[in-house]
């Protein structure tokens, strides 16, 4: 960049100040060494993945390719909001497809233009819906499926409850959320990842302490919670994956903790291990293969095996 150029917008975007941007901070995370114990009560060859796909979600290919090479089946369906009736009809029909899945997996985006009132919060309120509810707890619960959210994804499963209770609906001034990033603005780069607990079976292939590269691209991807909250989710292994520095160390400021996050969070997950939600896209490994280091974390393929 020109050096006046450079000087002229460093007030605005930060160019040379990055490492001085520090998100809220919290004690150090330990690693949790117990493994995942959790296995699927009904065996499927090719497990069948629901992908919704709302207003402004655009990884959605992405995400499904990266379960078709893992050998899943895919269900994509188009939410139509377009009118009322449009919509109820969308309502009924996400249900039915949830009934016959054993993944929901929601991709990245900007649903709804990250409106209203802050990321996630359209698909929250579409799986706030009665039918949606009952038809999603059935699938985690009664028959032990899987959730997977990635960016928006994470973004609305932190805004339902799923994330970090395991349940919709117990949502509190207390609970954690995903707000606007440290630097004020939309990031969009490489970060690393460090995974700290394979307690979910999203994360059976993935190495403990193994370090990961991903893209990250949001706005609002800066995890806060109270520390006491962040303690115990440490404590009982829900914090699954941090972002690090070049040696790998928890890391406080941006770039490497490209949001601010407090203690440095990419991903939790819920008490069973079975709905898991990250910011960074593992569906887009792919696309790096100029960018040295390990992208493959198998979280796709780790999740199509807990069903074999």
């Amino acid at each position: 960049m020109h050096k006046g150029l450079d000087v002229a917008l460093e007030e605005v975007f930060h160019t040379g100040q990055l490492d001085k941007v520090a998100g809220e901070q919290c004690s150090p995370l330990q690693v949790y060494s117990a493994p995942s114990v959790i296995t699927a009560s009904s065996k499927f060859a090719k497990p069948r993945v629901f992908l919704p796909v709302f207003p402004g979600t655009n990884s959605e290919y992405d995400m499904g390719e990266a379960f078709r090479k893992a050998g899943a089946e895919l269900d994509y369906f188009v939410i139509n909001n377009l009118s009322y009736d449009a919509f109820r009809d969308s309502i009924k029909e996400m249900a039915k497809c949830i009934e016959r899945a054993q993944i929901i997996a929601i991709s990245g985006g900007f649903s709804a233009g990250d409106e209203p009132d802050g990321s996630g919060k359209f698909i929250a309120a579409v799986f706030a819906n009665p039918a949606i509810v009952e038809a999603t707890h059935d699938l985690v619960n009664d028959r032990q499926g899987l959730m997977l959210g990635i960016c928006n994804g994470f973004q609305a499963l932190v805004k339902t409850g799923l994330l970090p209770w395991g349940k919709m609906g117990r949502i509190t001034p207390d609970c954690p959320t995903l707000t606007h990033n440290a630097l004020g603005r939309h990031i969009s780069t490489m970060t690393q990842t460090k995974v700290i607990s394979k307690m979910s079976p999203w994360l059976a292939g993935a190495e403990l302490e193994g370090i990961y590269r991903s893209a990250t691209s949001h706005g609002q991807g800066r995890f806060v919670a109270k520390p006491e909250l962040i303690q115990k989710l440490n404590e009982n292994g829900q914090i699954f994956s941090i972002y690090v520095d070049h040696e790998g160390n928890q890391a406080s400021n941006v770039p490497h903790n490209p949001n601010g996050s407090m203690s440095a969070i990419e991903g939790i997950t819920d008490p069973t291990g079975r709905i898991l939600g990250k910011m960074a896209h593992s569906e887009r490994g792919k696309l790096y293969r100029n960018i040295p280091g390990e992208f493959d974390i198998k979280l796709f393929k780790s999740g199509v095996e807990y069903f074999r």
